[in-house]
């Protein structure tokens, strides 16, 4: 009896199910015993790692120095009285600009007024002495001339005269002092700037004069504009700016000061040094160094820190790196160049770093030299890697 195939026909999901189970084991198989791709450390491991590399950067560099320094004052004074007395007015705002001559403080001005009257009497008197002494000399002379009185008494006139005349000049300027007491009971700005905080207020009894060795401080005064910068150079960046010096002049003395504030970038403020200490101090090794410079918005205050940057070079050719790929074996620094896939150490002599964060290196490099710029904790002397090019911004 014929078989018909629908006795063995197999259900289509049961088929479909069957065919995965067999996929899966066959690609397990494969997995397990067939060819592998290398790994990526296996792939370093015989190509060595990945570093950059990049030929020295050549330039037109100068050498900078940067110090920090501290702003000043141009003029700056203590106010204090010059008479003593009761303060009777104040008559500025605490921390204004004030003029040259402006009146600050008034003391009480009425005893200096009564000792000018007094005087003024006693010059009066005096004057009054000396006319009278004169008209009794020019009689004792007359009656001399007449042999009326003897040569004594003409002596007598004269001296009177002669001390008469001396009285008044005594007067006069006893008056003279006088006046300018009373004047110095307005107590008036010597310079023009920015006024501090009155330390003394009204009522209060003020000490000053010919016997009073400390007179009492009323305020501070500062000018503004232009200010000073001050800043100390070591004696070895002196030494460099003496052999500098052209014509016989001083060195720095007129030179450039580019500066600028704590929180400022660039060098936005142009100052030029006018003055050099005539000595080096034996203590600390640094010479003090004095820049003037303009202060028309007024934001450059006494007292406050600031930097200076100085050309401590002429302009000169020269090959750089990043600082960062300069690295240390005990005493020599090195980098590490990479020629036909071997990193080769090379030792270098660095100048100073430029402002965009370059070093100068003075001798070890040559312009043609491969230098590793990234990765550098990759490349070991002597090892191999795989280098790939890339450019020193």
């Amino acid at each position: 009896m014929p078989i018909s195939p629908k006795a063995f026909s197999i259900p289509k999901p049961a088929f479909a199910l069957a065919a995965l189970i067999v996929l899966g084991i066959g690609a397990g198989l494969f997995s397990v015993f067939g060819p592998r791709s290398p790994s990526p450390a296996a792939t370093a491991a015989a190509t060595g790692p990945v570093v950059t590399i990049a030929p020295p950067l050549a330039r037109t560099v100068t050498d900078w120095a940067e110090i920090t320094g501290q702003f000043r004052a141009v003029e700056s004074v203590e106010v204090r009285a010059r008479v003593g007395g009761y303060l009777t007015e104040v008559r500025f705002t605490d921390g204004e600009m004030v003029s040259k001559g402006d009146v600050l403080f008034v003391i009480d001005p009425r005893p200096y007024e009564i000792a000018v009257a007094q005087a003024r009497a006693k010059l009066d008197q005096a004057a009054g002495t000396k006319e009278f002494a004169g008209r009794q000399l020019v009689r004792a002379g007359e009656l001399r001339r007449k042999d009326f009185v003897p040569e004594s008494m003409l002596d007598q006139r004269t001296e009177e005269s002669r001390g008469a005349s001396a009285t008044v000049e005594a007067a006069r300027a006893a008056l003279r002092d006088a006046e300018l007491n009373l004047q110095f009971t307005r107590v008036v700005a010597p310079v023009s700037g920015r006024i501090g905080a009155r330390l003394v207020t009204p009522g209060n009894l003020i000490s000053a004069g010919p016997t009073v060795s400390t007179p009492t401080l009323l305020a501070t005064l500062v000018s503004v504009d232009p200010v000073y910068f001050s800043f100390e150079l070591s004696e070895a960046d002196f030494l460099v700016q003496a052999r500098r010096a052209k014509d016989g002049q001083r060195p720095l003395v007129g030179a450039a000061a580019p500066i600028r504030l704590m929180d400022e970038t660039g060098w936005p403020r142009e100052g030029r040094i006018d003055f050099v200490d005539n000595q080096i101090d034996r203590k600390t090794g640094t010479i003090r160094v004095r820049a003037v410079l303009d202060n028309p918005d007024q934001r450059l205050v006494p007292g406050a820190f600031g930097r200076v940057r100085l050309a401590m070079s002429d302009p000169y050719e020269a090959l750089l790196v990043p600082d960062a790929a300069v690295t240390t074996d005990q005493s020599r620094h090195l980098v590490m160049s990479v020629k036909d896939g071997t990193v080769v150490p090379k030792p270098v002599k660095l100048g100073p770093v430029q402002p965009d964060g370059l070093r100068v290196v003075r001798e070890g490099l040559s312009p043609d030299d491969q230098i590793v710029v990234n990765g550098l904790m990759r490349a070991r002397p002597g090892a191999k890697v795989t280098a790939q090019p890339g450019t020193i911004p």
